[in-house]
């Protein structure tokens, strides 16, 4: 029976290889910094979402990864600051397993990558709206002296000088690209331990039931389309979100504008930014989330409406996600808006895995909607391109309030 039970264990337990150019999405869990991390320097990264070829989980979340930082260079007058970091093992549980990998990019940053080599390229001082700020009063100084005297001091109260330095805290997430092939034993794993959801029909139904377009508060143009309910308590959406790293926006004043305009200025990040208000049946959002770097162009962030509806006993949240990449000036609204990446459903995934990490999923479903538009805009003119899914988070240990 030992040699049959050991047989069979054996047989479980397939050789697979990863290719290369394989995309690993990775939390850092130690500090980098161009001007202080060192040469042969070890570093940490955890996976965030996991690994999946040919409908198999091959590197789950949770897995570790170590490295060393190859290369880091403080930022000089004419020279960009730069990282180069270099992944080459990969623990999970007992397993380690050798690997090569290199930074493919930096989630929400306002740095580059150089593709060939993974190094990541810091901010010219020169290149900041700052800079030009200078400039110009460089120039107003050469006819009226004085008063651009009163400007630079006027900006230096408001406006603090540009970091160019490349420096990312514990948390900040990576993409990680395979340079050779990684060979595993991998066992079939259930990693997720997600129960199947309760009253499938009930559920579909429940979906198909909700307005999936949000509209502009100014406007009234339709604007986002609705990727994401939330079944749980009020407190069991906060605390999954706070676990998941995501943090609240700001309410739109007029000292959140001064500090949006400081952000892009300055040209780092600003975590609390205040997001447009969108209506969904006739309210504004009741929550907003949002996860951010260094820059205040790049932010995943999303609004919750509370529904009138209950599902199993517990209320329902409808969500709508979406990833800014860049801003823009808009002559129609005379302000700064964000442009997002069309592939809304990315930022479906995004939202779940993160959750998912976080051990705040109990249930998992992604439900047909087949009055959803697949090709759509939002109210500022962004193309939204979509399957019409909705994805449905049951949150774990949910109880009635």
């Amino acid at each position: 029976m030992r040699l049959a039970l050991s047989l069979a264990l054996v047989a479980r337990l397939l050789a697979v290889e990863i290719p290369v150019g394989t995309e690993l999405s990775v939390r850092l869990t130690d500090r980098v910094a161009s001007n202080v991390s060192q040469p042969k320097q070890v570093v940490h990264a955890v996976v965030i979402s996991p690994v999946i070829l040919n409908g198999r989980i091959l590197i789950p979340a949770g897995s570790q990864l170590v490295g060393t930082i190859k290369d880091a260079a403080p930022a000089a007058e004419k020279t960009r600051a730069s990282v180069l970091l270099s992944f080459n093992e990969l623990v999970e549980g007992k397993q380690v397993s050798k690997l090569s990998a290199v930074v493919a990019g930096v989630d929400n940053a306002r740095e580059s990558v150089d593709p060939s080599t993974g190094k990541i390229l810091g901010i010219l001082g020169s290149e900041t709206l700052t800079s030009r700020i200078d400039q110009g009063i460089n120039k107003l100084s050469q006819k009226y002296g004085g008063f651009a005297e009163i400007l630079q001091a006027a900006k230096s109260m408001v406006v603090k000088p540009v970091d160019p330095e490349v420096e990312y805290d514990p948390g900040v997430e990576l993409t990680l690209k395979l340079t050779a092939p990684l060979e595993l034993i991998a066992a079939p794993v259930d990693p997720l331990h997600l129960q199947p959801f309760p009253a499938e029909s009930q559920l579909i139904d429940l979906v198909n039931r909700h307005a999936f377009r949000t509209f502009a508060a100014n406007s009234g143009k339709p604007s986002d389309i609705t990727n994401l309910m939330y079944i749980g308590t009020e407190q069991q959406l906060r605390e999954s979100f706070e676990a998941a790293g995501w943090g609240t926006a700001a309410a739109l004043s007029g000292q959140s504008k001064l500090e949006t305009a400081r952000a892009i200025i300055e040209q780092r990040g600003y975590k609390e930014a205040p997001v447009s208000t969108l209506w969904w049946n006739g309210q504004p959002p009741y929550l907003v989330f949002q996860k951010g770097n260094n820059t205040f162009a790049q932010r995943h962030h999303l609004r919750i409406w509370r529904s009138n509806a209950m599902f199993q006993d517990l209320p329902v949240w409808i969500c709508s996600a979406t990833h800014d990449i860049g801003i823009d000036f808009s002559e129609q609204n005379q302000t700064f808006i964000h442009k997002i990446d069309p592939r809304i459903d990315l930022e479906r995934a995004k939202v779940t895995n993160d959750l998912l990490y976080a051990g705040k999923v109990a249930s998992l479903a992604l439900v047909e909607r087949p009055e959803a538009p697949t090709l759509s805009q939002n109210a500022t003119g962004d193309n939204l391109e979509t399957d019409g899914k909705m994805a449905v988070i049951l949150f774990a240990q949910s109880k009635p309030q």
